[in-house]
């Protein structure tokens, strides 16, 4: 994603020179490192969704205070989308965790103070991957690097409450991404309402095929609402950029 704003300096770490990095570095000393995944979001969604997800919001965190942006590693695990078209999982959370421990040693050997690790797919095994990342970096203090992990369905003021591929990521995306977001490949409302049993959006009836949000877990996403995408983008934003400049506090 390019920054929200051509003013903005660049914070994409693939796109800067050695130089350009070593600058935003001095001014900020943050490296966020944007997780996702392939899974399948219906058909309104790409697969890459969630790296995507994670990779926009820190780069808008970034713009809003500093450091810079690595490039989205598509790796997942868990979650209980493993046999959907188009889904690739890792059957464990070893090749993240050797991938993530690599580049954390070597930036810290770049002098950099804190890293990010910022995960847009959000399934329990993932987040405990990524939370027993930086627990283990941190025990006995002999790094000099500080690492946080957190993701994207953790912003407590969040306006739109966490889904999968439901109204929540559909309208990040849509911050993000608006060209990719096709909620008219959906079937049409009218002819095919969503039946939920209980009124809940997030029961196993949605693994169904016959069902007309097949694999969406969460509010109808042909209700989303465009105009409050910019909003869920700045507060998550907003929070993750706090919560970094906090780790650079303590």
């Amino acid at each position: 994603m390019p920054p929200t704003n051509a003013a903005h300096r660049e914070v994409r770490a693939e796109y800067l020179t050695p130089a350009e990095l070593d600058d935003a570095l001095r001014e900020a000393s943050i490296v966020y490192l944007p997780l996702g995944s392939i899974e399948f979001h219906g058909p309104h969604l790409p697969v890459g969704l969630d790296a995507m997800n994670a990779h926009g919001v820190c780069v808008a965190a970034a713009v809003i205070g500093g450091g810079v942006v690595a490039p989205p590693v598509y790796q997942g695990i868990g979650g209980g989308h493993s046999d959907y078209p188009w889904t690739i999982m890792m059957r464990s959370g070893d090749a993240l965790a050797s991938q993530l421990w690599d580049t954390l040693e070597r930036l810290q050997d770049l002098g950099v103070a804190l890293a990010v690790i910022f995960t847009g797919h959000f399934a329990g095994e993932q987040l405990d991957a990524i939370d027993t990342i930086a627990r283990e970096w941190s025990e006995g203090g002999q790094h000099r690097l500080r690492v946080i992990a957190t993701g994207v369905n953790r912003c407590d003021s969040s306006p739109i409450a966490p889904d999968h591929a439901g109204i929540f990521e559909t309208t990040l995306l849509y911050a993000i991404e608006p060209e990719l977001v096709h909620v008219e490949l959906l079937p049409a409302r009218g002819d095919h309402p969503s039946i939920d049993p209980g009124g809940d959006s997030f029961g196993a009836h949605r693994h169904e095929p016959s069902h007309p949000l097949w694999g969406v877990f969460g509010p109808d996403p042909r209700d989303f609402d465009r105009e409050a995408a910019p909003g869920l983008l700045s507060t998550l934003a907003g929070w993750l950029a706090n919560s970094a400049s906090d780790a650079l506090r303590t």
